[in-house]
């Protein structure tokens, strides 16, 4: 960003204090205020309420915030732009990614990659979380894509993006008429879920965990490796199943499945690329900043 007056509001309105602000960018606290005094006189509004030593920011402060993450957002997809327009990219890229990226999320991913750098052979394996790191760890892969919850040591990890869980029936079941059933409820009803390995799995034994339910304590009724595997057998049967919301979109939208809350259980997880090196090599790391703009 060009303009240092909004990153010195921008480092003061994220921390809420001069002296963090002005330690963040290697200034003096006296530059902090002189950079906020001249925005506040430029747009003719007061940015923060000072109460003591405290700050807080006023509406027009958090107008500013939002508009200033905006174009901050922006100054740095231009100079991702700008960048790719400097350098070839092209070889060869071998991913892993658990079940339910492979299949839902990262397609669209792959095709505007590939679009974009016709120069790159892309190659992807789908295999549980487990088996993603078994097979980075092997130098099958370059890159991963998993939904675990765990770090495994000799790897490293970088955010792809956000997913939820959803509890999901078919609607003319038993469940029809229900909205929300609590996790106690959760272990009186027969559920499909994920195998052991699995990344989704994982997520739903530390969630139930934190209620005091162990997996065990589960109607298990049947464990399948696919998403797809486990939504048609919702479908023609009685039984309930968590899934990524990914997921299920078409489902939801044509009413063959439906979402029920599960009360004071939230299930959120992180997408993770995974790789061998703290630095990526330069084509992994060239996807993994394409995958995250795009998303």
């Amino acid at each position: 960003m060009d303009d240092f007056r909004l990153k010195v509001f921008l480092a003061a309105a994220r921390t809420l204090s001069f002296t963090r602000a002005a330690a963040q960018l290697c200034i003096s606290q006296p530059a902090v205020s002189k950079h906020i005094r001249e925005l506040e006189s430029r747009y003719k509004v007061s940015l923060f309420d000072r109460c003591g030593s405290r700050l807080a920011l006023t509406g027009a402060g958090e107008t500013l915030l939002a508009s200033a993450e905006r174009l901050t957002e922006g100054y740095r997809r231009l100079e991702y732009e700008m960048s790719l327009c400097a350098s070839r990219v092209e070889g060869e890229l071998r991913l892993g990614a658990s079940t339910t990226v492979a299949q839902y999320v990262l397609p669209p991913v792959l095709a505007r990659f590939t679009a974009r750098f016709p120069g790159v052979r892309v190659s992807m394996r789908s295999d549980n979380s487990d088996g993603v790191e078994q097979a980075l760890l092997h130098g099958e892969i370059d890159l991963g894509v998993v939904e675990s919850i765990r770090r495994r040591q000799g790897l490293h990890y970088t955010l792809f993006r956000h997913d939820e869980l959803v509890l999901v029936a078919r609607p003319g079941g038993p469940y029809a008429r229900v909205e929300t059933v609590t996790p106690e409820t959760l272990c009186r009803i027969p559920l499909v879920l994920r195998e052991n390995g699995s990344g989704t799995l994982e997520v739903i034994a530390a969630a139930l965990g934190a209620h005091g339910i162990r997996l065990p304590q589960l109607q298990v009724v049947m464990r399948l490796g696919t998403t797809e595997g486990i939504k048609a057998f919702v479908r023609h049967s009685d039984a309930m199943a968590i899934v990524s919301v990914d997921s299920v979109v078409d489902e939801l939208r044509s009413g063959a499945l439906r979402i029920v809350d599960i009360e004071g259980l939230p299930l959120t997880r992180d997408f993770l690329f995974v790789h061998a090196a703290a630095e990526p090599a330069r084509l992994p790391g060239q996807f993994i900043s394409f995958a995250r703009m795009d998303g």
